[in-house]
């Protein structure tokens, strides 16, 4: 819903949200949680270089909400707030846009430096299920395990294609990354324990669960996209060796429960009704979508995204970070209220803070892919970095970074910030 929040010639007393280029005016208002002075979270509003501490400014009386919301936003995680659905979220939006407004008193004092805070998980993350929902990664990915074949099985433009992962290793941006071990499988030789040798990293993006559904019940696609609270960026690390061992007949297992890494601000589906767009389309000749879903609201969102990597040495040497890949959102085959709509088609329950990844996004250009297995065609396309080193996949020390952005038609920029993550070598 497109209300007075998105005015692009709305300012505010912040003076860097009214900056060009800005991730964070005040038309975004993402949230996050960052840790307090007593080392418990705070929920906390992104608004320019800063943070609006939002339980500060609860009790100091300048922000005035319904009583249950003003309690959800003292908690030390999202989850309550977000478990109270889209009306207590757009109520908090309107009263936060609206104290932040440059015709609003300043309130200096209940700001902190986005540059100084310390940022932890934004939710407790209760399952996380990663999709698999890039055409053009899937066809990328089957041409080259399966070149004398169909490139996407049968099934994957009927529904959308996921499996369940690992929770307790999501993590927060800047978390350092420990290469994985694993039983890996040399060709021709038996299988053998040891460091994983292909790591790679995977361009997603993920969304946070607002209001659930009990067991037995399912989310329609007309209610799905208000059960979505927000959007962060995630990098589903990937163990292409462990995995390329493991995953028959069940799928990927170790290769993908090490780690995964969330940006910490959520762009909220309110910020992102600007980006919303008619779709996914479907190619000619592919199979007509089940009535259950069917898309009935506008639900693509036109998000860009970009992949950089720095070694050890580019960083010693001061070179700049090298782009690897640039994307889109809308790119995807299947939509996030398309994998509600059926991740709950079976009576699935889902909670509050439960996190749902869309898969490696790619697009049709070799530079739009989004991850090393395909941006090097497993290996035998290296990438050049700037010291004089080249990559097949990544190595101990580099650094790889995602950042993604909305711009308006006004040239606003709605962003996510930053996912950070630097690998460590095996213990």
């Amino acid at each position: 819903m497109i209300d007075q929040t998105h005015d692009p010639k709305l300012r505010s007393w912040v003076e860097s949200a009214n900056q060009a280029g800005t991730d964070f005016p005040i038309q975004n208002l993402p949230f996050g949680v960052f840790r307090g002075a007593d080392g418990n979270g705070r929920i906390g509003v992104a608004i320019g270089d800063e943070i609006l501490d939002v339980p500060a400014a609860i009790e100091d009386g300048c922000l005035q909400l319904p009583g249950d919301t003003a309690c959800a936003l003292c908690a030390s995680s999202l989850n309550q707030f977000m478990g109270q659905g889209a009306a207590s979220w757009r109520a908090a939006r309107h009263s936060i846009s609206a104290l932040l407004a440059c015709d609003a008193p300043s309130h200096p004092d209940l700001l902190r430096a986005r540059a100084d805070a310390e940022m932890l998980m934004p939710a407790k993350i209760g399952d996380y299920t990663d999709f698999y929902a890039a055409r053009h990664h899937a066809t990328n990915v089957g041409k080259m395990f399966r070149p004398d074949g169909e490139p996407l099985l049968p099934n994957y433009l009927h529904l959308p294609v996921g499996y369940h992962g690992r929770a307790s290793s999501v993590v927060i941006s800047g978390t350092p990354i420990t290469r994985p071990h694993g039983q890996l499988k040399p060709d021709d030789s038996p299988p053998v324990f040891g460091p994983c040798r292909l790591l790679d990293h995977e361009l997603e993006f993920a969304a946070f669960i607002g209001e659930g559904n009990s067991m037995g019940s399912r989310i329609s696609m007309g209610d799905a996209a208000g059960r979505l609270f927000g959007v962060v960026i995630l990098n589903d690390w990937s163990a292409r060796d462990i995995q390329k061992w493991e995953y028959q007949p069940l799928g990927p297992f170790n290769a993908k429960n090490f780690a995964s890494t969330i940006s910490p601000w959520v762009v909220t589906m309110d910020a992102l009704a600007p980006s919303r767009r008619p779709g996914p389309e479907r190619e000619s000749g592919d199979p007509a979508v089940l009535e259950y879903l069917q898309p009935v609201t506008n639900d693509v969102l036109d998000v860009t995204c970009e992949a950089t990597i720095s070694s050890a040495a580019m960083r010693e040497e001061g070179i700049e970070p090298l782009r690897i890949s640039r994307g889109s959102l809308a790119d995807l085959t299947w939509t996030f209220t398309q994998m509600l709509a059926h991740h709950t088609s079976t009576g699935c329950p889902m909670h509050p803070g439960d996190m749902i990844g869309s898969g490696t996004i790619s697009g049709p250009g070799k530079d739009a892919r989004g991850c090393m297995l395909e941006l090097t065609w497993r290996g035998t396309e290296p990438i050049q970095l700037p010291d004089g080193t080249e990559r097949k996949f990544l190595l101990d020390g580099d650094e790889l970074a995602i950042s993604a952005w909305h711009e308006t038609e006004s040239g606003l920029r709605i962003g996510f910030g930053s996912c950070n993550g630097r690998i460590e070598p095996a213990r």
